[in-house]
């Protein structure tokens, strides 16, 4: 089962990388950028590093992505929509969609998959260990703390640098 769905995410995660590289639209581009870090994080969830899965989804598909496309919106205003809206099937579907998808999830949460039971081929103690929550907030806060809040100031500057070229542009 778990090589079937390696297949589909890796043929997903192929297709979402050609979406984002051939596509010329800059806010399609992020978008597919957005699905392919969700299909690394279905990759980690398959090797047993729910950790790494959920802050993937977390910073990366999250915050990193949410950074980007502001910053894309900011540098590269759209222009202004007029006429009848030609996506008003696909408004009209969100919410039921959306409600499917709430579903889906509660169901997935209360599956097996996510039980306490050690991952086939991880050796008993080792979340605990090396890759466990605790260990990487140690090494995070206080072994490489001053790495961490240093990309925290630089990830400030660069948005302060976006926001400083984007009033230049304007005014």
């Amino acid at each position: 089962m778990s090589g079937v769905v390696f297949f589909l995410v890796a043929i997903l995660a192929v297709a979402s990388a050609l979406g984002l590289v051939l596509r010329r639209n800059p806010i399609h581009g992020a978008l597919f950028l957005v699905v392919n870090l969700g299909c690394v994080a279905v990759m980690y969830l398959l090797l047993g590093a729910e950790f790494l899965a959920l802050a993937q989804v977390i910073i990366y598909a999250g915050a990193i992505m949410v950074l980007f496309v502001f910053a894309i919106m900011v540098l590269i205003p759209g222009k202004e929509e007029t006429g009848p809206d030609p996506l008003r099937l696909q408004r009209l579907l969100a919410l039921p969609l959306g409600a499917l998808l709430l579903v889906e999830i509660a169901l997935i949460l209360q599956s097996s998959v996510f039980t306490a039971a050690p991952h086939p081929g991880v050796q008993p103690g080792y979340a605990a260990g090396a890759g466990g929550i605790q260990s990487v907030g140690r090494l995070l806060l206080r072994d490489y703390l001053l790495p961490f809040e240093v990309t925290s100031v630089l990830l400030l500057a660069a948005l302060v640098g976006v926001l400083a070229l984007a009033k230049r542009k304007a005014g």
